[in-house]
């Protein structure tokens, strides 16, 4: 695995040369094609990822509705991280490709192993997990915001 690849995720830029190595060996690619599911709301988890290439539609299916689109993640996003801090907890949404893409995968299992192992690692990603997790609370507080407001008018 080629470690700028790995250094342009935002969860991995501030690991120095030897952190980036040991992620990078359990990282494995994989080729999807467009409109392939990777995994459902509620499926157990196994697997975290990330964008080497193209760009995935997370969603969630509304009753009724049908699918409402989450976000759209472009090359150098990753997803499945809630999964990575409680493994037992199924997928809350769903994931597909919305175009082709390349993926990097790691198992989460694996992962584990690997912050078990290595103090100084395990704090730098959980540092940026902490990061990502607000930045997407504050984006669906100002979504969930915008909705009383708009429906105010109604």
């Amino acid at each position: 695995m080629d470690l700028q690849v790995l250094r342009s995720v935002p969860l991995f830029k501030d690991l120095d040369p030897v952190q980036l190595a040991h992620v990078a060996s359990i990282v494995e690619e994989q080729a999807i094609k467009r409109n392939t599911v990777l995994f459902n709301e509620g499926d157990l988890p196994e697997l975290f990822y990330f964008i080497a290439k193209g760009r995935i539609r997370i969603s969630k299916m509304i009753p009724g509705i049908g699918e409402e689109a989450l976000a759209i993640l472009d090359q150098g996003a990753y997803f499945g991280e809630m999964e990575l801090i409680d493994a037992k907890v199924p997928r809350a949404a769903r994931a597909l490709a919305h175009e082709d893409c390349i993926l990097h995968t790691i198992k989460i299992a694996d992962f584990h192993t690997l912050l078990g192992t290595d103090r100084d690692l395990a704090v730098a990603i959980l540092w940026s997990f902490v990061k990502t997790l607000s930045e997407r609370l504050r984006a669906t507080n100002d979504k969930v915001t915008a909705m009383f407001a708009l429906a105010q008018f109604k």
